[in-house]
């Protein structure tokens, strides 16, 4: 297991977890994802691998097709560290770009058709 650090781009949004260690990603098609372009966890994080998670209340929620999905944004910046889905509350999929010492356009990554869903 590995620690990681992440944040949002001004730093109010921030978080330490543990992970085996991130070699690829997963991207989305939906029309939110394309147009965010980031590039996301393969896993969600359950709360247990979280060491630290701050600046939550920077954060503003926005939802929309089935709803099946909490995306977080900070409302000083506007990037999105991380989402969740509805039916796991508190298990997080981090954006890769937010993660110190990755580069998410060097990894791999698996193709969601987020759009047909």
């Amino acid at each position: 297991m590995k620690t990681y650090r992440a944040s949002c781009h001004c730093g109010r949004v921030a978080m330490q977890f543990r992970s085996p260690q991130i070699t690829s990603g997963k991207r989305c098609n939906c029309s939110l994802c394309t147009r965010r372009g980031a590039l996301m966890s393969v896993a969600y994080y359950a709360p247990d691998a979280f060491l630290s998670l701050s600046g939550l209340e920077a954060l503003t929620r926005y939802q929309f097709g089935d709803h099946q999905v909490n995306h977080y944004f900070c409302a000083t910046c506007g990037i999105c560290s991380f989402h969740e889905a509805v039916d796991t509350p508190g298990h997080l999929r981090i954006n890769l770009g937010c993660v110190d010492g990755i580069d998410p356009m060097a990894l791999p990554y698996e193709l969601v058709d987020g759009r047909s869903f």
